[in-house]
């Protein structure tokens, strides 16, 4: 009897599961981006929201809810309806890391997310206010040796993909330099660009139309390979530290239980859109690539990234104030 009563039960939840994923979406849509605007998440987001909304005829919002780098906004999906209304759009790096970087966290990047899709990988710029006299990689570390303490490297928030990113570059150099954390990367770029810090690594998409415009020197990007919208900046790898590769890994999830079928369905729309023409070739220019994939896929990027970075984060000692 108890068998019967337990198929019966996973056969209710599977056929409104499947009728839910044929009627969704019925409502406005929500696209909740943890970082300011203006960088790399909420460009994304903001330009795949209009195709989503104009494939299935439902508003697409975007909501910037900051704070304790992109934990406030993530614990706002976490603990979201399941039902494929509200979604995260993030650098899966603040995912991935912060549960090594804060001391206690309101939810579990791999337990807490119904993952849909890997959305793109854009490669940070390693770029420094015009007024700092070097030009080169092994010009900023030999000028960075010289001036030990006096460097400012600002970035998206403490134990962010940026962050990490100039710790690794730091202790692979022998450089020293004060971090300065912000409440996103489109923060850290205005800063440097007001010249109240001198650098920063940051997503080449939020990054690189301040390099192209004079605002900020470009001095590598840190890609394995150079990136053929931006042929002038060599890799990081390239200028001296060979293996240096980091950069913004961007990933849409859900609460976990969302629908599989709902899941699907997202899953197999964002990738339409991700591969047409007309949005490779917008984030191309900007240096980015499309890497939609299946969600499990982006599952394990993220397990994989969390037990990747938590080593990196002990032996710097990094922790959130």
């Amino acid at each position: 009897m108890r068998s019967l009563r337990t198929m019966l039960v996973a056969a209710i939840a599977a056929f409104a599961g499947a009728a839910g994923a044929q009627t969704y979406p019925n409502k406005p849509i929500r696209i909740i981006v943890p970082f300011t605007a203006g960088g790399t998440s909420d460009i994304l987001a903001r330009a795949l929201g209009p195709h989503i909304s104009a494939a299935w005829g439902q508003p697409v919002i975007v909501e910037n809810r900051t704070g304790a780098n992109g934990n406030v906004g993530a614990d706002f999906v976490a603990k979201s309806a399941p039902d494929g209304y509200t979604m995260l759009l993030s650098d899966v790096g603040a995912l991935a890391i912060n549960p090594s970087v804060y001391a206690s966290m309101p939810f579990d990047p791999v337990k807490d997310f119904s993952p849909i899709v890997m959305v793109s990988y854009s490669p940070h710029v390693l770029a420094v206010h015009p007024s700092v006299p070097v030009n080169s990689v092994q010009e900023l570390i030999a000028y960075a040796k010289a001036n030990p303490g006096k460097m400012n490297f600002a970035n998206s928030g403490t134990g962010g993909a940026p962050h990490l990113a100039g710790v690794e570059f730091a202790a692979r150099t022998g450089v020293q330099w004060a971090y300065i954390p912000y409440k996103g990367g489109s923060a850290a770029v205005i800063d440097v660009i007001a010249g109240n810090a001198n650098v920063l690594f940051n997503g080449m998409l939020a990054t690189y139309p301040s390099v192209k415009g004079g605002r900020l020197k470009g001095l590598a990007v840190s890609s394995a390979q150079r990136v053929p919208s931006a042929p002038e900046l060599p890799t990081v790898a390239e200028s001296g530290l060979p293996g240096f590769v980091t950069g913004s890994y961007q990933g849409l999830l859900a609460a976990a239980g969302t629908p599989r079928d709902i899941v699907a369905k997202l899953n197999a729309e964002f990738t339409r859109i991700l591969n047409t023409a007309e949005m490779k070739e917008m984030l191309a220019k900007q240096g980015t690539e499309v890497r939609a994939g299946t969600p499990e896929a982006l599952g394990t990027f993220i397990a994989e990234e969390k037990t990747r970075w938590a080593k990196v984060v002990r032996e710097a000692g990094i922790k959130a104030e």
